[in-house]
């Protein structure tokens, strides 16, 4: 792998660093490759979890790489970001073993909407999730449809509209993390978090749709309009 995405096996257990400073923001090769890593541990029987964390302790990921977004121009976001969609594993058909996001840092953006994806998240007490869209007038692509599907309205409106900011206690309190740990404690609380899903008979028996989990992993062009990053509009009524 390069410097960028970082691998470590530790028996049935990979776990996948993406490190690329200041920001670990996501760009197309950096996905794509990641990609390549999550549909390796998809196809390999003898990895059965994997964990996804960020590099430093600051930033778990700032979200898209502004700067080639800017470089592309509207097609950046019609591009190619690999098999598994944005960050790898978010649209990898045929995913069928658990993913955990440690999350060491500011998750914004899209960084904030590939926790959504995943099947377990441990939160550092220094992570915060925002959607920094939604102070700019341009609507959230993923978050927008994923968001109200998983918090109350009410909670949702606020982030999506009012750009509220979720604190560890934030993503505890409405189901988004399952556990929120001293700094620096995410990976290894998502350690023993994968040990105890090993130790399930339903991790060993690999089934083919794994449970409590809604569509979250297809193409994102089956599961919503093709609608882009539209600003939003608002009523002249």
């Amino acid at each position: 792998m390069s410097e960028i995405v970082k691998t470590r096996r530790d028996g049935a257990v990979l776990e996948i660093t993406f490190d690329r400073p200041k920001a670990n923001a996501i760009g197309q090769p950096s996905s794509r490759e990641l990609g390549e890593v999550f549909a390796a541990f998809r196809d390999d029987p003898a990895l059965r979890v994997a964990i996804f964390t960020g590099g430093g302790d600051k930033f778990f990921s700032a979200g898209w790489d502004l700067n080639e977004a800017a470089d592309a121009g509207g097609s950046g976001y019609v591009a190619d970001y690999g098999v598994g969609g944005v960050y790898g594993f978010s649209e990898l058909e045929g995913l069928n073993k658990p993913v955990i996001c440690a999350v060491n840092g500011y998750a914004i953006g899209a960084g904030f909407e590939i926790l959504l994806s995943a099947d377990f998240v441990i939160a550092a007490e220094n992570a915060q999730c925002w959607l920094p869209e939604t102070t700019l007038g341009v609507l959230p692509d993923v978050g927008s449809f994923v968001l109200p599907k998983m918090l109350p309205k009410v909670v949702a409106n606020e982030v999506l509209y009012g750009g509220k900011t979720l604190e560890p206690a934030d993503l505890l309190r409405w189901g988004l993390a399952n556990q929120v740990v001293p700094k620096g404690g995410a990976m290894e609380a998502a350690r023993d978090l994968a040990r105890r899903i090993l130790r399930s008979a339903l991790s060993r028996s690999r089934p083919p749709r794994r449970p409590c989990v809604w569509p979250k992993r297809t193409p994102c062009a089956k599961a919503m309009p093709r609608c882009g990053r539209a600003a939003f509009r608002p009523s002249s009524a």
